[in-house]
């Protein structure tokens, strides 16, 4: 016990020796274990730059850009998209919630017949390999690029967890626009339209490979 106390002891002192006393001020810079991007390269607000030949800081938009919520003459498009498409409407289209519940199925507003599922699913197909694909793999098993890379805990869609049946398309949905865990949300990036078609063809990848497994 006598040895404890003595390394905790010095411990204390090596930990005030090294960070000081609450309130103590420095005349030297702190020393820095986890930066944590304390000092980046960065241009504040109303600077100059040596970076552009106008020495200007403040740049103009990028031409064609479009911010959203600065639409010229009221306009209610982004880059041809309905504005609302990116999100702020209620309803079981644009949350994927039925009340207090996740909803399932698609939406009615997406007016499907045998012709325009399958062009649904064929859009949902391009939208998942530019914005999915990277981290669940092309077919969905979780083992994207970005695994490669110590990316953890990717959702694999063939997990009994993520069948429709325990994990409804609305809960999809709100994952894609909000986000989970490391996952970052989309909802900003994906309109809501798209949004459901990755859904459905995340839907059409899981009965692939039933349909695989049931063949065998």
């Amino acid at each position: 016990m006598r040895y404890f106390f003595l390394t905790y002891a010095l411990l204390a002192v090596l930990a005030v020796g090294i960070g000081g006393f609450r309130g103590q001020k420095f005349t030297k810079p702190p020393i820095q274990v986890f930066p944590d991007m304390d000092n980046q390269d960065k241009l504040l607000a109303q600077a100059p730059s040596t970076f552009f030949a106008d020495r200007q800081g403040g740049r103009l938009p990028v031409t064609e850009t479009q911010p959203r919520g600065f639409n010229e003459e009221g306009a209610k498009e982004i880059g041809g998209i309905p504005e609302y498409e990116f999100g702020g409407e209620a309803g079981y289209y644009y949350t994927g919630h039925v009340g207090d519940y996740y909803g399932t199925g698609m939406p009615e507003e997406l007016e499907l017949t045998t012709e325009t599922a399958g062009k649904l699913i064929r859009r949902g197909e391009e939208r998942y390999g530019i914005f999915c694909s990277a981290c669940h793999g092309m077919s969905g098993n979780g083992q994207g690029i970005t695994g490669k890379f110590g990316v953890p805990a990717i959702a694999n869609f063939h997990l009994d967890m993520f069948q429709s049946a325990t994990y409804p398309d609305g809960r999809l949905f709100e994952v894609i626009t909000h986000g989970k865990g490391q996952m970052g949300g989309y909802g900003a990036n994906i309109p809501v339209h798209d949004r459901w078609a990755i859904i459905a063809y995340v839907r059409t990848l899981q009965a692939a490979k039933e349909a695989a497994t049931a063949a065998k």
